[in-house]
């Protein structure tokens, strides 16, 4: 049997590539979009300087919420904390003073000084009116009643003086005074909750459940003020990245959910957070035969298993239909 040329061969061998090509290469609607993780770690710093105490974490811990990373000397924070306790107790102790009368001592004697002069009062006036009883028979002079009727008002005065002190010191402050007192009580009270803060600081504690991504000093090292010690990857501030062709993106809106998979982690779900507004080309990074669209745009969404993702894996997003 006589063998076909190998033109005719080559020929058929084409056309069987190309008919398996067309059926089996994914449509331009099924192909799936390109993308990758992105995480946004939270830097954690002191705001003085210090010696990290204590590490609590290592890099690519696990932490749950709540967890305490590191701690900065407190040493310094605790006694400014201690000094402004000490100054509210004073202030408190003022403020409470000044609406108070004064010592029972001291009341003890104004309250003397008013029996006294109230004692010098009847006095006067027990001579006061003998005085004007000899003068009106005509056995005391006018003088001398004018000068028992004056000793009579002295000691009157004196002793309408010696009350007023009386009500005075029983009813402590002034209004004025009483409220400046509170006023720097409540300063005071102030500063023990700044002091409190700042030695909390020194201490900082994970805001949500995460990994440790990086750890910039060590234990026994001196940390300058607002560097940061550690930084911490969120589950809820990992979230995929992938571009959309520009005649697809009206598919995509916020709160929509995608499916995608990426090398060696089980496909998972996605919902949609952030579309950009504005098209751009298709980064030379994930550019690629399968993606020959150049005009696309950024789509964000947050998944829903964050903990098993790495920032940097690359992903592939099922399209939407549109």
């Amino acid at each position: 049997m006589k063998r076909p040329p190998l033109p005719v061969i080559a020929m058929v061998a084409f056309g069987v590539i190309g008919l398996a090509a067309w059926l089996f290469w994914p449509k331009g609607g099924d192909r799936p979009l390109t993308g990758y993780v992105e995480g946004e770690a939270l830097y954690f710093a002191a705001p003085v300087s210090g010696t990290v105490t204590r590490l609590a974490v290592e890099r690519g811990a696990v932490v749950p919420a709540g967890t305490e990373l590191f701690q900065i000397d407190p040493g310094t924070s605790e006694a400014q904390r201690l000094q402004a306790e000490a100054q509210a107790r004073a202030a408190a102790a003022r403020a409470e003073d000044a609406t108070k009368g004064q010592r029972p001592a001291e009341l003890s004697v104004i309250q003397a000084q008013r029996a006294s002069a109230s004692a010098r009062l009847e006095e006067a006036r027990l001579a006061f009116e003998r005085v004007r009883a000899l003068a009106a028979k005509g056995f005391a002079a006018p003088a001398q009643l004018d000068q028992a009727r004056a000793q009579y008002r002295t000691a009157q005065a004196q002793y309408a003086q010696a009350s007023r002190q009386l009500d005075v010191a029983e009813l402590g402050a002034r209004s004025d005074q009483a409220a400046a007192a509170a006023a720097e009580a409540q300063g005071a009270g102030a500063a023990v909750a700044e002091a409190d803060l700042r030695l909390n600081q020194l201490s900082p504690r994970a805001p949500s459940a995460g990994r440790i991504e990086e750890v910039f000093f060590r234990q026994g090292e001196w940390a300058p003020a607002n560097q940061p010690v550690l930084s911490l990857l969120p589950d809820a501030r990992v979230k995929i990245r992938f571009f959309v062709p520009e005649t697809a993106v009206a598919a995509y809106r916020a709160g929509k959910a995608v499916r995608f998979t990426c090398d060696g982690c089980q496909a998972q779900n996605a919902t949609i957070s952030y579309v950009s507004p504005r098209p751009e080309f298709t980064p030379p990074v994930i550019y690629s035969r399968g993606a020959r669209e150049r005009l696309v745009f950024l789509v964000e969404a947050r998944p829903e298993r964050p903990a098993v993702l790495a920032p940097g894996q690359p992903v592939d997003v099922t399209p939407l239909e549109p």
